[in-house]
């Protein structure tokens, strides 16, 4: 899956937010048939879900979203239902809500399993990316990473008052203090199984400079992307997170004076702008170039 620099939400309930959603320019669109669902509209969001993925499915590739789910989660009874329904063409993930077992993941992947073949789909096309928003879940993303190879990726439920903050009795602040140890738990494990690491949303709509400093830590501490709840959110976000021009041209700089210098068999080890550059360097120039090449840059 390409990086998921933005995934906008989309509530299941209310079918012209979700086709708007479709069209607002995230990476992804999650739609939504938890938290923001009443129970008693569960029944009536999943037909709305399954029609919105069928209008996304109808989309031209180049400007269609990853189009995932976010279902309730495997303890509520309600996950084999929600996935009857919305498996089908045009659904690329489902984000699994308040994951803390290895069982719940192999239980979810075994119900697609037998999801996909009904709907013509081949197997694995529908992956998982669990959602980390319990003390246990944190404690466990490795092995929950790891489950099973249709997991790609991770969220981490970082929003304020959020459930992570609450299971964990911490408070919540902008220096991010508070949440640091889990962020970086999630963040080192998810890069130590292979799958793309997202963060949570930043839920004060009104606080955009908050919202900018919360992605640029985010960053920093090299997550892929985010979670947002608003359309206004993607903008700033995708730039917190896609590899910037100046840093693109230096690392363009890097590889063509290394490779240079390399083919002379002189040295491996050289200088740019005054910062030494080896094996170890020239990797990371090639990984970021490659992340650039993907944002579009």
């Amino acid at each position: 899956m390409k990086p998921l620099r933005t995934a906008l939400f989309a509530p299941g309930v209310k079918d012209r937010v979700m086709a708007k959603a479709l069209e607002a320019g995230a990476s992804a669109v999650i739609l939504d048939l938890e938290d923001s669902v009443p129970v008693a509209a569960k029944a009536e969001a999943r037909a709305l879900v399954a029609r919105a993925i069928d209008s996304a499915a109808a989309l031209p590739a180049a400007s269609r979203p990853v189009v995932t789910v976010r279902t309730n989660g495997a303890a509520t009874g309600l996950l084999a239902d929600d996935l009857a329904a919305v498996v089908r063409r045009g659904l690329d993930a489902i984000f699994l809500p308040k994951a803390e077992s290895v069982e719940q993941v192999t239980g979810m992947a075994s119900l697609l399993d037998r999801l996909e073949p009904a709907h013509g789909l081949p197997a694995g096309t529908v992956q998982i990316i669990p959602m980390f928003e319990t003390a246990l879940g944190v404690l466990r993303c490795y092995e929950i990473a790891r489950a099973t190879p249709r997991v790609v990726g991770t969220c981490i439920g970082s929003a304020r008052d959020g459930d992570l903050q609450t299971d964990l009795g911490c408070a919540w602040s902008l220096e991010g203090t508070e949440l640091f140890y889990a962020r970086s738990k999630i963040l080192l494990e998810s890069r130590a199984a292979g799958v793309q690491p997202l963060d949570g949303v930043f839920s004060d709509l009104n606080d955009e400079a908050g919202f900018i400093q919360d992605c640029a830590l985010s960053a920093r501490l090299g997550y892929v992307g985010r979670t947002v709840i608003h359309p206004k959110q993607i903008a700033p976000a995708r730039r917190a997170y896609s590899v910037s021009e100046t840093d693109a041209a230096y690392y363009r700089r890097v590889v063509s004076e290394f490779e240079a210098v390399e083919k002379t068999g002189a040295t491996a080890a050289i200088t740019v702008d005054g910062k030494l550059v080896d094996y170890a360097m020239y990797q990371r120039a090639k990984r970021v170039l490659e992340q650039a090449r993907l944002d579009g840059n």
